[in-house]
């Protein structure tokens, strides 16, 4: 993954991106919250995605799927909001983010992609799920994890990136790792 496939997708989709850094996996910060979190079903996914709990694992599970890779390339995008309580403009710009997202993952191969929110590759036209949970994932090769559902922080995340989260009044960040660099181990050695 590289800023050259963010730029290639960005412009076939027409969706730019804010900024992106490459770190190592082992500066992530997992945090239990965020699953606790997604337990309340606040979004409406819990127990009906594969993305997210129970059907992604639990945070130690993902972790340790995670920290076989060597880094983390993470991007965002900024989306202008009306007022800090405009719902409908979060949604769209998390659209647009996700858009953005589903290219860069046809372009940079089979390597895990955690994006905002549920995975969006099963969505019906109206934005819906239709993910086949609890039954086997129809498109595990295309299917986007979920950051918080990972357990990552994601403040953390901006912090150790160098990324801004917060980019001004009536504006919304949404962010999208990429792992790189699968580590391979050789059993008994």
């Amino acid at each position: 993954m590289t800023d050259a496939i963010l730029t290639t997708a960005a412009a076939a989709v027409n969706v730019p991106f804010r900024e992106w850094a490459e770190l190592s996996t082992g500066v992530l910060s997992f945090s239990s919250l965020w699953l606790e979190a997604c337990k309340t079903n606040a979004c409406g996914s819990f127990g009906k995605s594969w993305a997210c709990p129970p059907g992604c694992g639990t945070m130690e599970e993902q972790r340790e799927k995670i920290m076989t890779w060597e880094s983390v390339f993470v991007f965002t995008t900024v989306h202008k909001l009306e007022d800090s309580f405009d719902y409908e403009g979060m949604l769209t710009g998390r659209e647009l983010h996700t858009k953005l997202t589903i290219e860069v993952k046809k372009l940079s191969g089979s390597a895990p992609v955690y994006g905002a929110g549920t995975c969006p590759v099963c969505n019906n036209k109206d934005g819906n799920s239709g993910c086949s949970y609890p039954n086997t994932c129809l498109y595990p090769e295309k299917k986007i994890g979920s950051i918080e559902a990972a357990g990552i922080d994601v403040s953390e995340l901006s912090r150790a990136a160098g990324i801004a989260y917060n980019n001004g009044t009536d504006t919304v960040t949404f962010f999208t790792i990429i792992l790189k660099g699968k580590i391979v181990t050789i059993k008994g050695l």
